[in-house]
């Protein structure tokens, strides 16, 4: 036997309901369930919307009337009227929520097509900084009349140590410590084997500058890297003298760090130039007047240079008596780091964005 309902709520008739008002449990759900449905095909508005949610889930609403009729209910028939009425409160607010999510669908649908809205602009990428340093550094160059040539990555023993005046027994070759791949190749660790292809591949006058990725099995710190970029340049010609040198990289670093520095020239050790030196550049950071970047100092190493030594000339049939040249060598990540007080080479490898954006 059902447990009957007085339905005191006015409801919306049909045709061949009856004129009692005393039904069923099971066909009271079914009327409301059938009339729920109906309902929320007109929720078009959030007005309509509201008025839904009093009619029916409010705490004065039908399905809460319900709720108060259940103790009417023999109680053996309440735990399934019960749960039939908390079934029919659940499918009225998930089918009311998904008339509010199709309203809001439909408003932001709306906002979407709005043609009068300004267009909405792609974020855009830009260089490294180390290859914006290349760039710059290799234009100021191509200025003065140098060339770009590159090479492999992977040389040869003669043509990264042998052809460059390092003996095999040399101590000068502790200076580099060497990635080997086999006994007679490795990676470069250092971008001047180029100039010994360039003088085998030309006669003099040569003038280019070369820059490239180089490798050397080293400690990664703050201040090296295993691998890293240099810009070596090599310019032959008869007549050639320390002047033209020293008038280049004078021209080049006034270019690049701005006229006002001042500049010294130390001498240095480098097997294959004779003489060599290493060039330093007022501390532009602290007006030279000490910091920690120049180690309180007031100078910058920025390059190591020299004239080719004869036995380089030598070793690729170029007559030492007749011509002469300077070689000279730039660190990328160095300048990068000088020029823009970044205390920790690695920042520059770690693709941190919030890194790479300071350098738009």
């Amino acid at each position: 036997m059902y447990a009957r309902f007085f339905f005191s709520g006015s409801r919306r008739k049909q045709a061949h309901e009856p004129s009692i008002e005393e039904l069923t449990v099971k066909e009271i759900i079914a009327s409301m369930l059938a009339e729920v449905r109906e309902a929320t095909d007109d929720l078009n508005s959030e007005e309509a919307v509201e008025r839904f949610r009093l009619a029916y889930l409010s705490r004065k609403g039908r399905i809460a009337q319900l709720f108060e009729q259940l103790k009417t209910v023999p109680a053996d028939e309440r735990p399934l009227t019960g749960k039939a009425l908390n079934e029919l409160r659940q499918i009225t607010q998930s089918l009311l929520d998904g008339a509010v999510e199709k309203l809001k669908q439909s408003a932001g649908s709306r906002d979407r097509l709005d043609l009068s809205l300004p267009g909405r602009t792609q974020p855009r990428g830009h260089m490294h900084i180390v290859s914006q340093t290349i760039e710059e550094i290799s234009d100021i160059f191509r200025r003065m009349g140098f060339s770009v040539a590159d090479g492999p990555e992977i040389e040869t023993d003669h043509y990264n140590f042998e052809a460059l005046n390092f003996p095999a027994d040399h101590p000068a070759r502790d200076m580099q410590d060497t990635f080997f791949i086999t006994e007679d190749h490795l990676l470069r660790t250092h971008t001047t084997p180029v100039q010994v292809r360039l003088m085998e591949r030309f006669r003099p006058p040569i003038r280019a500058i070369f820059p490239g990725k180089v490798y050397r099995n080293e400690v990664i710190s703050a201040r090296s890297h295993v691998q890293f970029h240099q810009i070596d340049g090599l310019f032959v010609d008869q007549g050639v003298t320390f002047a033209d040198l020293k008038g280049t990289l004078v021209t080049f670093a006034k270019m690049y760090y701005g006229s006002s520095l001042r500049y010294r020239f130390r001498p240095s050790f480098f097997p294959f130039t004779e003489p060599s030196a290493e060039m330093d550049i007022s501390c532009y950071l602290c007006n030279a007047k000490g910091c920690r970047v120049c180690k309180q100092t007031g100078w910058l190493e920025i390059l190591g240079c020299g004239m080719v030594d004869p036995n380089v000339f030598r070793s690729v049939d170029v007559d030492p008596e007749e011509h002469s040249g300077y070689a000279f060598g730039i660190g990328i990540e160095r300048t990068a780091m000088l020029r823009h007080a970044i205390d920790d080479i690695r920042l520059l490898f770690e693709n941190d964005l919030r890194v790479n954006h300071q350098f738009n």
